[in-house]
């Protein structure tokens, strides 16, 4: 048996709800908001967790998201393009978390 599993995704939020709406119109979900963590459940895991924290982003991330996805919608959510490449697209969400995007196979 590995020494640990996959259980939730965490994100870290200026707004937990803003972020979590954001995030949950892109995986085709609903917020459900706990008090103190904004939660998506069914996601590909067993659920997207949403934070408030009291500092805001100041760096890069270091870990980011690969999704499947259309760019047009996913703007449309609110989303942004950061930056184009031959296979995939570099957005950010609402809080400028960065994340790419592949065309759906």
């Amino acid at each position: 048996m590995a020494p640990a599993t996959y259980k939730d995704l965490c994100l870290d939020a200026d707004d937990r709800i803003v972020l979590g709406r954001f995030w949950a119109a892109v995986l085709g979900l609903e917020l459900v908001d706990r008090g103190d963590v904004g939660d998506i459940p069914g996601a590909p895991f067993e659920s997207l967790d949403v934070a408030a924290v009291p500092e805001p982003k100041s760096a890069k991330n270091r870990v980011h998201l690969d999704l499947f996805g259309d760019v047009a919608e996913i703007v449309a959510s609110g989303g942004t393009v950061v930056d184009g490449q031959p296979r995939w697209t570099v957005m950010a969400d609402v809080e400028g978390n960065e994340f790419c995007v592949f065309p759906r196979p």
